[in-house]
């Protein structure tokens, strides 16, 4: 059996849901980055192992909400509708909430700020490669992996084996991530300079928000929903 230090980040996210939440704060990548070992990637974070193991098995004894369901054991099928009614729906609302915060904060802080035109640009390329993206899982892909689960075949497809559009969302979600650590990069984790108004600070803290919960929503299908349809399509 090998030691929690040597496994994936994808396999501890997994296997104690609530890791999500110590990964998240401290920097360490689960969704796009969840093939590195954990040893791996707590040195590229430069965290200490012995204070994320700490900090996991705290998580591990911590009584799970809805939020940090295993999903790893529920059905196919009610996982693609927890994604599309929580992550989507989410994504959805806040794209255009967002977009008219940047929009605002650019026009009265661009000019001493240049780095938040940087911030508007990946923003906005963010939302419109997640608009195409939503709409072919929820239109072509969840739907064939709900009839797949459902123990009636996926059926005839456009795309042959599930692999290939699943491969496609992964590579559309390593774009996502790298738009992520862009737009923090460009402001230094996030980090309000003197002058900001309201309006900064809710920009600031309303992106924070949208990249964990992309995060979230990124290591569902990754880690555990692309996984077992993978598996499922295998074996039928």
């Amino acid at each position: 059996m090998p030691s929690i230090v040597s496994k994936t980040v994808r396999e501890l996210a997994i296997e104690v849901p609530n890791a999500t939440r110590i990964l998240e704060k401290l920097g360490i990548d689960y969704c796009c980055g969840g093939h590195r070992s954990l040893e791996e990637a707590c040195a590229s974070a430069h965290v200490a192992v012995d204070d994320v193991l700490r900090a996991v098995e705290q998580a591990r004894n911590t009584s799970t909400d809805v939020s940090t369901r295993d999903w790893n054991g529920a059905p196919l099928g009610e996982l693609v509708d927890h994604i599309v009614e929580k992550h989507h729906t989410y994504v959805k609302a806040e794209v255009p909430r967002l977009r008219a915060l940047i929009e605002k904060v650019v026009a009265a802080h661009g000019a001493n700020h240049p780095e938040l035109q940087q911030v508007q640009l990946a923003f906005l390329e963010l939302a419109n490669e997640l608009a195409a993206h939503l709409m072919k899982e929820e239109q072509i892909l969840f739907p064939y992996l709900k009839q797949m689960a459902s123990g009636h075949g996926g059926g005839p497809s456009c795309f042959g084996t599930v692999q290939n559009p699943i491969r496609v969302m992964m590579l559309e979600h390593d774009n996502a991530g790298e738009k992520l650590r862009e737009m923090r990069e460009a402001t230094g984790n996030y980090a309000l300079p003197n002058d900001a108004c309201l309006t900064y600070s809710t920009l600031f803290a309303a992106l924070g928000e949208f990249e964990r919960d992309l995060h979230q929503h990124i290591h569902l299908e990754n880690n555990i929903l692309f996984p077992r349809a993978v598996q499922m399509d295998s074996q039928g």
